[in-house]
């Protein structure tokens, strides 16, 4: 079934035509199963037993769930720092943890060792042609649920993938993708043009704590023309705010594309942001909610 597309609440639309695709609706929480599905129907119907991934949380807890539907095994390394909820999360889904690495890209160097070492299948977020191809789904359902396309659509960035997806459908208005400050090596990079170097994936939004630019996602992002923006983490912590003010709860990526609303400027017709997940930590989500100020600036 289709995830809803809403009309933003008064408060959050500050006088916008503003919609919400509401892919936090879904079971899991959040948009990662629309890729994850069909990728592994894929590794299934190669003979693959085993996947293995690395991820934050939600991609993690999307391959275990897809896992289980086509009947494998999905193996997935996380960060140290990884969410307490997206850790329960995934062992309930059923995945075998590891919890390896300062952060998701020092978690999928020990990952794609260990698939290698075992000759399983790696399966890296963002570098899957048939994960875009599931993200296009979102694109279609904003169109048919519209009535037609928007003016512009803004999209939380981690590795790419998402962004790619929808921006393949939604070519009539423009595509805003949105990384965090401090963690904004596909900024950088599709401004360079190339993948660049970054030390840095210091974001409490892990849904985009990418240091290391999938090479795939960047050279889609590029031929797509998408506009990327950066939003920092305390105007994302305020967005997250605002969100619970209108009732929703989110976390820091889904709030990502509210934080950055402003660089869109006055803008006349309809926008589309799309809320990706809701599964932060009860802590976390407090601290956002009312300390926003205690996030850097």
């Amino acid at each position: 079934m289709p995830t809803p597309l809403e009309e933003a609440p008064a408060p959050l639309a500050g006088g916008r035509r503003l919609f919400l695709k509401r892919e936090d609706q879904h079971e899991l929480g959040a948009f990662k199963w629309r890729g994850a599905l069909p990728v592994l129907r894929g590794y299934r119907e190669g003979g693959a037993g085993s996947v293995v991934t690395a991820s934050t949380g939600n991609h993690g807890a999307a391959t275990a769930w897809a896992a289980r539907r086509v009947g494998i095994r999905a193996v997935v390394f996380g960060p140290e720092s990884a969410s307490r909820a997206k850790v329960d999360a995934m062992r309930d889904l059923g995945a075998e943890l590891h919890l390896a690495g300062a952060d998701l890209d020092e978690a999928k160097d020990r990952a794609r060792s260990f698939a290698a070492e075992r000759r399983l299948p790696f399966f890296e977020d963002g570098a899957e042609p048939a994960q875009f191809d599931g993200y296009a789904a979102i694109g279609r359902e904003v169109l048919e649920q519209l009535g037609r396309a928007p003016e512009a659509v803004v999209v939380p960035v981690g590795n790419g993938a998402l962004m790619i997806g929808v921006a393949r459908v939604l070519r009539a208005g423009e595509r805003v993708g949105v990384v965090a400050k401090e963690a904004p090596v596909m900024a950088l990079s599709v401004a360079a043009g190339h993948a660049v170097d970054c030390d840095r994936a210091a974001t409490f939004a892990d849904g985009m704590a990418v240091r290391v630019a999938v090479p795939l996602a960047l050279t889609e992002l590029g031929r797509l023309g998408v506009r990327m923006v950066e939003v920092s983490e305390r105007a994302m912590a305020r967005a997250v705010g605002a969100f619970d003010d209108a009732g929703i709860r989110v976390e820091g990526s889904a709030a990502a594309p509210l934080a950055a609303l402003d660089a869109l400027g006055d803008r006349e017709g309809t926008v589309v942001l799309i809320v990706t997940g809701r599964n932060i930590d009860d802590e976390l989500h407090r601290r956002a909610v009312e300390r926003p100020e205690s996030f850097p600036p």
